[in-house]
């Protein structure tokens, strides 16, 4: 597939760049051809992320996923696209079949509107899934072949560990993002999502070399995860952000490795 570096693709690398900015590195890591394909997709990840927190009306929140459950929608049932400088070049990076498994990607964010804690593992794990892990999949696979369950393994992983570095600020917008805050509790996740990513590299053939790039996003999660399991109290300091000569040093490495 090849997408031209237009003027929507150009929006949408800035947004990810002000927004994003490790996503925004790991794209500008992939090979050129590569990257118009990727920011419309980071671009929507961003959209979709801060959608329940730009207001505190709740109808209103609901209002701006549904926007974008709508937008997919039309994607995946090709018909035109609605004109916005995301959703038209969305319309030429996805499949329908992708559009329409992003719709349950929107769907779980309508989590972050209220303050209800997660139910049980299996609603956490479903959240990850389909957040984390389903952006994983979209944006592997639009670049070229690569096996689900690699990727939703990777990004279970990526996505936990996203998520144990996003913890402060949940709590300080009064969300209950852990089913057990203890240091046992975080330590077992963060166990749990190391063992998801040792898990996809065990199948690391199933990725194809041009699916490869996406995978780029997710390359301090293995470091984020096995701080917070080594030192829990890390996670609620929120210290789990590499110093800016690790992080860049770290993703070159990776990319020279062709190690995800």
């Amino acid at each position: 597939m090849t997408v031209e570096f237009d003027d929507d693709v150009k929006a949408c690398a800035e947004l990810v760049h002000r927004a994003d900015p490790d996503r925004f590195m790991a794209v500008m890591a992939a090979p050129v051809a590569a990257r118009p394909l990727l920011f419309p997709l980071y671009a929507l990840n961003v959209e979709v992320a801060r959608a329940p927190w730009v207001t505190q009306e709740v109808m209103i929140a609901e209002m701006r996923l549904q926007w974008w459950r709508d937008a997919l929608q039309e994607i995946a049932e090709g018909k035109p696209a609605r004109r916005h400088e995301v959703v038209t070049p969305l319309s030429q990076v996805l499949s329908p079949h992708l559009a329409a498994m992003l719709d349950e990607y929107v769907a779980v964010r309508r989590w972050d509107i209220y303050r209800d804690p997660f139910e049980d593992e299996a609603h956490f794990d479903a959240y990850i899934n389909h957040s984390a892990g389903s952006l994983m999949v979209a944006t592997a696979q639009v670049l070229g072949a690569a096996d689900e369950g690699v990727l939703r393994d990777f990004g279970y992983g990526v996505g936990v560990a996203n998520w144990l570095r996003a913890i402060p600020g949940l709590e300080a917008r009064g969300r209950i993002p852990l089913l057990v805050g203890t240091f046992e509790g975080v330590q077992a996740l963060a166990q749990k999502a190391l063992d998801r990513v040792q898990q996809a590299r065990s199948n690391a053939s199933g990725v194809s070399a041009d699916a490869r790039p996406a995978l780029f996003a997710g390359w301090q999660a293995e470091w984020v995860l096995r701080q917070a399991a080594a030192r829990p109290d890390r996670v609620a300091a929120g210290d789990l952000a590499q110093g800016e000569i690790r992080r860049r040093l770290s993703l070159m490495l990776r990319v020279a490795s062709g190690r995800w």
